[in-house]
Order: C-alpha cells, then structure tokens, then sequence
C-alpha cells in the first residue's frame, strides 16, 4: 500500500462533546479565561459564571474566547443563586462533564495573620474554601458519570509570607477537595487541585506584598516561571476536565515550575 496516498486520519479533539462551567474569567490574564479557551480549541462547550457588578466585565472578556459562551448568574455565598444553579445551566445544556473553581477572595485584613478579625477570616473561608463544596452540590444534579470538578490553589503546606489567612482557606481548600472527592466519587465525580506559582491575577493583584513572589520564585524553579504565562496552568486543569485522568480524584497537581520539590 502507498502510505503517501491515504487518507490522514482525523485528530479527535481532546474535549469534543464535553461542557464545562468556568468561574472566574475576569480578565484575559485570568487562568479561567485561557482554561475557557483551551476547552473550546479542544472541542467543548463552555458556560461562563458572573454576578453584580462584575457580570458587565465578564461578558466583555468572553466576547474575545473563540466562540462566546453563555454567562449564568452565581455568587457562591448567595443560597438562592446557588439553588437555581442547575436550572440556570438547564437553560444551555442538559448535562456537565465538569466545572471549574477560580474563586478567591479575602478582605484586606485578612493579609495580617494577628489583626485580622474573625468577619475577615470567615469570608476568606467562605469565599475560597466552602464554596468549593457549594458549587460542586450545586452542579451535580446537571454532572454527568465520569465527570470532574477542578479547582485552584496555592501550595497550602507552607506558611508563606504576606498570605497569612488567605493561606489558612487554602489549606481549608484544598482539605475540602479532599472531602468532595471521597463524597462525589461513589457518584462518578472526581475532584482535584492544581497548586499554581504565582501568577499575574486579579486575585494576587489583591494581595499586599505579592511582587515577593515574582522576585524570587523564577530563581527557585528549576524549569523556570513566568508570572505573566497562565497558560501552563490552564492546560492541566484542561487535562483535569478531560477524560485523560479517569482514576485520578483528591489529588493536587503542581505547576508551578518545580518549587515545591526543591528545598531552600
């Protein structure tokens, strides 16, 4: 047979059939927004989430994903935006095969491990840990067997510095994922982490004294890192989503250059 004369076999695109939430796309730096994007060039479909103000900036960035995806409402700490969840998603597909988790969010207080006041460290908890658990209860009527809930986080095994409490939820985060995976897989969802370096978000935009990481971190990786490139980050939680990890749950996968191997 000529090998030169036949027909090339088509590529199956990594994610084709599948539909995602995606939180969090705020910005066109934002992780989620290259997660929504990589999705899409892999063949899903993608629905975005949004609220309040921030609906308005959302909906602006989304317009420049290759395809514009549609915006649901959902603020994690509101009951009732979580109970019509579901029903919101029914209204673009009839099943999920996974869900994204970019939400962090500590007030400024929280940033100073002894000052910071209980309201402070209860909304950080809430915010970036519980919600976690929220959404993944929130989306399961719509998740389909085989799916997969995937969040971000921040190496939770040190105290580092100027994170204080917000390194608190993450730990909180990253235990709750843990829980989430022990309770979602008898359904046949799974649940994992990816702990990114510091990257250029609107979250780390928020944290004082955030430029001590970007000093220091690109020296301490082996593979080097860039804290403006998302992108690296953004292709494993693709690879978390896809169907590519099939018996992998309550695990933590690190992209952050190899840091959290290496010792002082």
């Amino acid at each position: 047979m000529d090998r030169t004369s036949s027909t090339p076999v088509e590529r199956q695109l990594m994610l084709t059939g599948k539909t995602f939430l995606i939180t969090g796309v705020l910005k066109e730096s934002s992780i989620a927004f290259h997660v929504a994007r990589i999705a899409q060039e892999q063949g899903a479909q993608v629905i975005l989430t949004s609220f309040g103000r921030t609906a308005k900036i959302t909906k602006t960035i989304a317009k420049r994903l290759p395809q514009e995806p549609p915006i649901v409402e959902l603020d994690v700490t509101n009951e009732e935006d979580l109970a019509a969840l579901s029903e919101r998603i029914g209204e673009h597909t009839e099943r999920l095969d996974g869900v994204l988790h970019s939400i962090g969010f500590a007030p400024e207080g929280a940033f100073s491990f002894l000052d910071a006041t209980w309201e402070d460290v209860s909304t950080a908890v809430h915010v970036s840990a519980f919600s976690l658990k929220a959404i993944g209860v929130a989306a399961l009527p719509r998740m389909s067997e085989g799916g997969s809930v995937v969040g971000l986080t921040f190496d939770a095994s040190f105290a580092w510095p100027v994170y204080d409490w917000m390194g608190v939820a993450k730990a909180a985060f990253e235990s709750t994922s843990r829980y989430l995976a022990r309770d979602l897989g008898p359904k046949g969802v799974r649940c994992n982490l990816v702990a990114a370096g510091p990257i250029r978000t609107t979250a780390a935009g928020s944290i004082p004294g955030f430029s001590q990481f970007e000093e220091s971190w690109d020296g301490r990786a082996p593979l080097g890192w860039d804290v403006g490139d998302p992108v690296p980050t953004a292709k494993a939680c693709a690879m978390l989503l896809s169907d590519w990890f099939p018996a992998t749950t309550g695990e933590i996968i690190h992209v952050d250059g190899g840091v959290h191997a290496m010792g002082l």
